[in-house]
C-alpha cells in the first residue's frame, strides 16, 4: 500500500500493520521434581523477574553479541533488570548471566531506557533504526513527530508493517485493518526496553504478522521504586514544535501505580503538515512473593493533516522537489485517531518453578479521514472507522528439570475477537456509498520448550496451531453521491495456520559461540486488504465487478546461522539469513487491488559491534545487507520496491564530565532503494543518502537538559516515492527535513 492518503478506492488506505493472531493451547505440567530455588527465581524461557511474565513471553538477555555468553546449566541465574545509571554509556542491552534467554537462535536487540535517554534521535522508530542492523524506514511526514513512520525488519517495502509485529508489554498492537501501529503514540519515558527479534521465529509465541520480525516494547510500571517520585520535561524546536512530558509512581507495600502522560503540537515541516498528539499511560500493580497483578489503561490522541507528495516529470519540466519542495497538493487532507485500551492480568506461582500467566482485554479505535481535490468543495473520499478487539491470553510457564536436565517450556492459549465497521461516503455528513462490517475471531495454541542438552549448548523447538474465522459484508448504497461501483460479495471462512521454530546456541568458551534456527510463519490478509481484494471493473467492457473479499494467506520459510564474540570491550554479532515467501500480498496501483504476489525471496547479512573503550566511552556500530527479490513471475529477478540493499549505522556515547555533559552522536547510511509501485525496476530509484544527529545533554542534581541538532549535514532527502505507471521518469516523492533542532529541561522529584 502506498500509504494512508490512499486510503479508500483509489487511495492507498492507512498504512498498517495487519492481523493479530494468537497462541495455542496449554500442556501438562513435567513430572520432574521442582527444582530448588528462591522463590523469585528467574523463570529460565521468560528469563525475568515474576512482574516481567506478563511484559514478554522470551525476554533477551542481550543485543545480540552484546551482552555475555550465556553460562551453562551449573551456573547461577541472577537478575540485572535495573536500569544502566544515569550518565553511564550501555552497550544497549541487559547485562545478565541467563541460560535460555530469548529465542534460541534468533538474533536479537535490547534497546534499554538508557539508550532511549541517550539517543539524539526524536523518534521511536529513529531509535529502533540506529541501534537495529538492516532496520529500515519510511517515513511520510518528517519532522520530531514521526507519525506513521513504519520500520521494515528484513525488507518488505511497502508491506513493512504487515509483516512486522509490534507488541506492547508482549500484547499485539497490530490490528486487523490496514492502520498500522504508530510508535509515535506511545511515550518515550514510559518505555523500559525494547526487544527487536529478527526474522520469523516469534510466530511461535506471539502469532500472524512475524515475518520479518517482532518489536516488543516494554514500558515501566513502577514497581520497585520510591514511595513517590515525579519527573517532568519540556521543550521547543523547530517548525514551532512544542512537547511536554509528565510521569509519576507511587509505591505503598505490595502496591504501585504510575502514570505516564506526552503532548506535542508542530506545524510540520510542509504546508498541511500540522500535528497534535496526545497520550497518556496509567498503571496499578500488586505484588508479592507469590502473586504478581496489574491493571494497564492507556488512551491516545493524534490530528494529522496530510500533505501529500511533491511531484517530478521531467517530460514536462515539472520538479516540485525542487521549485516548492515544502509545498502540498493536497491542502485539506486529513487523518485523525483517538484510541484507547483497558488490560488486567496475574501471575500465580502453582508449585514452585510452575506459574500461570492470565491476562486479557479491550482495544478501541475511531479512525476518520478526508480526502479533498484543491480545492474543500471538492471531496473524493471520506472514512469513518471503528475497530474494537478483546482479547485472552492465558499460558503456563514451566521450569523445571527433566531427567536432569534443565528445560522451560512456554506453553499457551491466546483469544482475539475483533469487530470492524467502515462508514465510505464521498464527503462528511453524506450517505456512506459502501459500510464494511468484518468480524474475526483468532483461536491458537503455541508450545515452545527450551532445554540446555549440555552445559555450553541450548535447544529450542515450538509450534504453534491458529484457527481464523473471518465474517465479511458489505452494504453498497447506488444513490449515494460518489457511488459507482457495486456491492461486494459476503464473505465466511475458517482457515487453520501453523508456525514452527528451531533453534540452537552452542558456546565454545567465554568468548566465542555459534547460534542457528529455522522456522515457519504466516500472515493472514486483514480487513482493508479484503476491502479491495479484486478487481472493481472487467479492464475490456467497463463493467462492475463485485469484490470477494479473497486472498491467500502469506507464508515465510527461514533459516539463520550466525555467530558471537565478546573479549576485550568488543562485542559482535553477525547472522546470516535466507527467507522464501509464498502468496506475499501487495497492492496493485493499476487496477487498484490487493493481489497475491508470485514467490519472493530475502536473505542477507547482520552485523552489531560494540566497543568500550573505558568507563565513560562508548562505540558502536550496526551494518547489513538485505537483498528482496521475486522468485517467480514476470518479475523474476527483480528487487522488491522501497528495500535499501546496503544500511550501516554508528554511534558514540561520551561522558564527557560526570554526567553534568555528555555527547551523543548517531549516523546512519542507507543506499538507493527502487520507488513504489516499480516492480518492474525500469524506473529511477530513490537516491542513497544518511543523516547524522548530535545531542549534548547534562544533569545536575535533579534538573537535566538537552540540545539536539538532526541531520547535522542539512541532507536533503526522502525516503518514499511512488513511481507513475504510465510515465517513464514521473513520480510522487514525500521530501523530509534538512537540519533540525530541539531544547529540552525537566527535573525529577
Amino acid at each position: 500500500m502506498s500509504s494512508l492518503i490512499q486510503a479508500a478506492a483509489r487511495h492507498r488506505r492507512f498504512w498498517l500493520a495487519s492481523t493479530f493472531l494468537v497462541p495455542v493451547l496449554s500442556l501438562g505440567v513435567s513430572t520432574a521434581r521442582a527444582q530448588q530455588a528462591a522463590a523469585d527465581q528467574l523463570p529460565p524461557i521468560e528469563v525475568s523477574p515474576p512482574n516481567d511474565a506478563n511484559r514478554t513471553r522470551a525476554k533477551p538477555a542481550t543485543d545480540e553479541g552484546s551482552g555475555p555468553q550465556r553460562p551453562g546449566p551449573n551456573v547461577a541465574q541472577t537478575d540485572n533488570s535495573n536500569p544502566t545509571p544515569a550518565g553511564t554509556p550501555s552497550t544497549g542491552n541487559a547485562i545478565t548471566n541467563r541460560q535460555f534467554a530469548g529465542i534460541v537462535g534468533a538474533s536479537t536487540t535490547v534497546i534499554t531506557a538508557d539508550d532511549i535517554a541517550h539517543s539524539p534521535a526524536q523518534t521511536l522508530a529513529e531509535i529502533i533504526a540506529a541501534q537495529t542492523p538492516g532496520a529500515q524506514l519510511t517515513t511520510l511526514y518528517g519532522g520530531f513527530t514521526g507519525a506513521k513512520t513504519s520500520v521494515d525488519l528484513r525488507g518488505f517495502g511497502a508491506f513493512a508493517t504487515a509483516n512486522t509485529l509490534v507488541l506492547i508489554n508482549g500484547r499485539r498492537l497490530n490490528d486487523i485493518d490496514m492502520a498500522q501501529v504508530d510508535l509515535s503514540t506511545i511515550p518515550l519515558d514510559s518505555i523500559e526496553r525494547i526487544e527487536v527479534t529478527r526474522g520469523n521465529s516469534g510466530a511461535v509465541l506471539y502469532g500472524d504478522n512475524a515475518v520479518g520480525g517482532t518489536i516488543n516494547i516494554v514500558t515501566r510500571n513502577g514497581v520497585g521504586g520510591p514511595p513517590v517520585s515525579m519527573r517532568v520535561e519540556g521543550g521547543f524546536g523547530s517548525f514551532n514544535t512544542g512537547l511536554g512530558s509528565v510521569s509519576t509512581a507511587v509505591n505503598s507495600g505490595a502496591w504501585s501505580t504510575s502514570f505516564y502522560g506526552n503532548a506535542i503540537k508542530s506545524d510540520g515541516y510542509r504546508d498541511n503538515n500540522q500535528y497534535v498528539q496526545e497520550n497518556g499511560v496509567g498503571n496499578l500493580n500488586y505484588t508479592s512473593s507469590g502473586l504478581t497483578a496489574f491493571l494497564t489503561v492507556t488512551g491516545d490522541n493524534q490530528e494529522l493533516r496530510l500533505p501529500g507528495g511533491r511531484t517530478v516529470d521531467p517530460s514536462i519540466g515539472l520538479d516540485e522537489l525542487s521549485t516548492d519542495r515544502r509545498g502540498t497538493a493536497t491542502p485539506f487532507n486529513f487523518a485523525n485517531q483517538q484510541g484507547a485500551s483497558a488490560t488486567a492480568g496475574f501471575t500465580k506461582t502453582l508449585i514452585n518453578g510452575v506459574d500461570l500467566i492470565v491476562d486479557g482485554g479491550v482495544r478501541d479505535k475511531k479512525q476518520q479521514a478526508g480526502f479533498f481535490g484543491s480545492d474543500p468543495s471538492i471531496p473524493f473520499n471520506y472514512v469513518d472507522t471503528h475497530l474494537q478487539t478483546w482479547s485472552i491470553t492465558p499460558r503456563l510457564s514451566i521450569k523445571n528439570p527433566i531427567l536432569g536436565i534443565p528445560s522451560t517450556i512456554l506453553t499457551g492459549v491466546d483469544y482475539y475477537d475483533a469487530t470492524y465497521h467502515s462508514d465510505r461516503p464521498e464527503f462528511q455528513g453524506a450517505p456512506p456509498v459502501h459500510v464494511y462490517d468484518l468480524a474475526q475471531q483468532t483461536l491458537a495454541g503455541y508450545w515452545q520448550h527450551t532445554i540446555g542438552w549440555l552445559p555450553s549448548t541450548d535447544f529450542s523447538y515450538g509450534a504453534r496451531v491458529q484457527n481464523t474465522s473471518l465474517s465479511a459484508r458489505d452494504r453498497y448504497d447506488p444513490t449515494a453521491p460518489g457511488a459507482f461501483d457495486i456491492q461486494a460479495t459476503p464473505l465466511d471462512s475458517s482457515q487453520t495456520q501453523y508456525a514452527l521454530h528451531v533453534g540452537a546456541e552452542h558456546r565454545f568458551n567465554d568468548v566465542f559461540a555459534v547460534f542457528g534456527r529455522a522456522a515457519r510463519a504466516f500472515r493472514t490478509p486483514d480487513v482493508d486488504e479484503r476491502v479491495a481484494s479484486g478487481p472493481s471493473f472487467d479492464p475490456l467492457t467497463g463493467a462492475s465487478i463485485p469484490q470477494t473479499f479473497k486472498l491467500k494467506t502469506q507464508t515465510s520459510q527461514d533459516v539463520e546461522g550466525g555467530f558471537r564474540i565478546k573479549g576485550g570491550g568488543v562485542q559482535m554479532q553477525t547472522s546470516f539469513y535466507l527467507m522464501d515467501l509464498t502468496n506475499e500480498i501487495h497492492f496493485d496501483p493499476v487496477n487498484f487491488l490487493n493481489t497475491n504476489l508470485d514467490p519472493t525471496r530475502r536473505y542477507g547479512s547482520e552485523t552489531s559491534i560494540s566497543y568500550r573503550a573505558s568507563d565513560t566511552l562508548l562505540f558502536r556500530t550496526g551494518m547489513a545487507y538485505t537483498q528482496a527479490i521475486f522468485r517467480e513471475g514476470i518479475w523474476a529477478g527483480n528487487d522488491v520496491p522501497l528495500v535499501s540493499r546496503y544500511t550501516a549505522n554508528a554511534g558514540l556515547t561520551w561522558n564527557i564530565w560526570q554526567s553534568y555533559l555528555v555527547l551523543d552522536a548517531t549516523a546512519r547510511f542507507w543506499t538507493a532503494r527502487r520507488m513504489d509501485n516499480d516492480q518492474a525496476n525500469r524506473q529511477l530509484t530513490i537516491p542513497a543518502d544518511g543523516t547524522i544527529d548530535l545531542k549534548l545533554s547534562g544533569k545536575y542534581e535533579r534538573f537535566f537538559w538537552s540540545l539536539s541538532v538532526n541531520n547535522v549535514l542539512n541532507a536533503l532527502y526522502y525516503d518514499y516515492a511512488v513511481a507513475s505507471t504510465f510515465t517513464d521518469g514521473r513520480f510522487s516523492a514525500y521530501p523530509l527535513p534538512g537540519r533540525t533542532y530541539m531544547v529540552k529541561a525537566g527535573a525529577t522529584f
